[in-house]
C-alpha cells in the first residue's frame, strides 16, 4: 500500500506540472486552460486523499502495536 500511494502522489505531481504548462494565463478560464485547471484541482484532491490514507495507515499501525 505504501508503494501504491507514493506512486499515485508522484503521478499526480507530474500531471500537475504538465497541466500547468497548458494554462493560458491571459485567459485562464477559456477552452484548454479550464481543463488544465480542473485537472490540477483533481490531482490536488488525489494527493490529499493519498496523504490521508498514509496517515490513517500509520495510526492503525501504532494502535496495533499498543495492543
Amino acid at each position: 500500500m505504501k508503494f501504491v500511494s507514493t506512486f499515485v502522489i508522484i503521478i499526480a505531481l507530474i500531471l500537475m506540472v504538465f497541466n500547468a504548462t497548458k494554462i493560458n494565463f491571459n485567459a485562464p478560464f477559456e477552452s484548454d486552460s479550464i481543463v488544465a485547471l480542473i485537472t490540477i484541482l483533481a490531482a490536488l484532491c488525489a494527493i490529499v486523499l493519498m496523504l490521508i490514507l498514509k496517515t490513517s495507515k500509520r495510526i492503525e499501525k501504532k494502535v496495533k502495536q499498543k495492543k
